[in-house]
């Protein structure tokens, strides 16, 4: 049977920096790369080794669509809940939705351009 996992993902965002800015302090990640992207505007890769978030930006506005059209949420995973929502607030987001199901605590925010993340602890203490 074939194994896989998703390698990135990639968001139409309106200030790619600033998104970068929020994921690499709240999930220790890296700028895997950045540069022109191949239809025009700027591209950010923000990662680990195997797996990224691709951060695009163009000089169009960046619409908003309806909870749930194109996509629900991006599930993110940390492993200290409460350190990573000090940072979404920091970025001036506000943390919604807490709650505690299997398999962990989790809260969700909006991002300024209003794409939905999860961001879900499996640590106990979290």
């Amino acid at each position: 049977m074939p194994k896989g996992q998703i390698e990135h993902v990639n968001l139409t965002v309106s200030d790619n920096r600033r998104s970068a800015a929020l994921f690499a302090e709240m999930l220790g990640w890296h700028e895997r790369w950045s540069g022109k992207a191949s239809a025009g505007g700027m591209t950010i890769h923000l990662g680990e080794e195997k797996t990224y978030l691709a951060l695009y930006t163009d000089d169009h506005p960046v619409g908003r669509y309806e909870k749930g059209e194109p996509l629900n949420h991006v599930g993110l995973l940390v492993d200290d809940l409460d350190a990573a929502e000090a940072v979404v607030i920091r970025h001036g987001l506000a943390p919604f939705g807490h709650d505690d199901y299997e398999p962990g605590k989790r809260f969700y925010f909006f991002d300024w351009d209003g794409i939905e993340f999860e961001v879900v602890s499996y640590a106990g203490d979290s």
